[in-house]
């Protein structure tokens, strides 16, 4: 059994810029612009530049659990406490595409009204977003290939939507074929091949590193409670809002509960577990996935006539955060501006400002 290591102290030394950062950054802001642009004028309502569509926007509770080691007593988690939260599920692209063109799974959870100091460059002065998808690392290393891919999925923005329907059937396909053999591929998937599978069963990733105090780690939503772990790997029908319609179905239960386990991997070795390649899965032999904290959300409305206009004033974004838990790498560099963008856009094109929300006015 490989022993583990200590954690590795962060540094900035540990961040690489490439030479032409700037000007590839750049250009996603451009890209992702556009793509909400054309977006805005076929639909009359500016989303979201990726993810896009909004599967459930729900309220729940969280909590940092008792009795963390030392090393794990680290910003939000450096003492016991429960805050009011927000969770939203959705999935990319920046088109509300149906459901039958199947991509990853996102889950985005705003816990509000944190105390602390702020990371610098970002936005809101006291929440702490988690942004995560359904698999543990990025489809390319940095951002030149998130441009290339950006590049193409720009290039078919509303124009080709059953095109884009029966590719993804057939990438759906092959990704079943692949994992029946034991393999996944990250590409197929961030293509339009993701299994249809229930997302409240689903394990979601930040993918990208970030600070945690005075080390460096990638985090993880896990699903724990009973309830949940049985909609593990359950299919879905291909149908335009299935996902909707299933975290609906869930939290109209009488005395539904859905609880998940934040759970944290401190880099403890950088050459396996770069912190610039966002493509490489960080090994859980060197560095298992530890629980910090507990998210419970229970019966409610999980989607309604007003969640689109709630969704407008919001944002979620990996630099809401303290300044304990920085983001990390050329991906979260580049977010920060990306994202930044596309929020302003957004605001604009509807008339309706973005508000950092509170416990007391949501």
């Amino acid at each position: 059994m490989t022993p583990i290591q200590p954690a590795v102290a962060y540094s900035a030394a540990v961040e690489q810029r490439a030479p032409d950062e700037d000007a590839t950054i750049a250009e996603l802001v451009e890209v992702f612009t556009r793509m909400a642009g054309v977006v805005a004028e076929h639909e009359g309502h500016a989303h979201r530049a990726v993810h896009a569509k909004g599967h459930a926007l729900l309220r729940g509770r969280f909590r940092v659990l008792d009795g963390l080691s030392p090393e794990l007593s680290q910003g939000l988690f450096a003492a016991p406490g429960e805050y009011d939260a927000l969770v939203r599920l959705s999935s990319p692209p920046a088109e509300q595409l149906p459901d039958t063109v199947s991509t990853p799974r996102a889950m985005a959870v705003k816990i509000m009204d944190v105390p602390g100091a702020r990371v610098e460059g970002g936005d809101e002065q006291h929440s702490q977003d988690f942004l995560m998808v359904n698999g543990p690392a990025f489809n390319t290393p940095g951002i030149s290939g998130f441009l290339r891919s950006a590049k193409l999925l720009a290039a078919t923005t509303e124009r080709m939507p059953r095109t884009k329907q029966v590719l993804s059937a057939t990438l759906r396909g092959t990704e079943a074929a692949l994992e029946a053999v034991g393999g996944q591929s990250a590409s197929l998937k961030a293509l339009g091949g993701e299994p249809q599978h229930h997302p409240l069963g689903e394990t979601f990733f930040t993918q990208v590193p970030f600070r945690y105090g005075p080390y460096m780690a990638k985090f993880s939503w896990v699903p724990v409670s009973p309830a949940l772990v049985a909609l593990t790997g359950q299919k879905l029908p291909s149908e335009a809002d299935t996902q909707r319609e299933a975290v609906a179905s869930f939290f109209a239960q009488p005395g539904a509960v859905a609880e998940w386990e934040l759970r944290v991997q401190l880099c403890r070795d950088l050459e396996k577990m770069p912190i610039e390649d966002a493509s490489v899965v960080w090994p859980e032999e060197l560095s298992p996935f530890q629980p910090v904290g507990r998210l419970v959300v229970s019966e409610q409305s999980s989607w309604n006539a007003d969640a689109e206009a709630s969704e407008d004033r919001l944002a979620f974004a990996p630099w809401h955060a303290l300044a304990a838990h920085q983001p990390l790498g050329n991906i979260n560099r580049a977010r920060r501006i990306v994202m930044a963008a596309s929020r302003d856009f957004r605001a604009r094109f509807n008339r309706c400002p973005i508000h950092e929300p509170s416990a007391r006015n949501v």
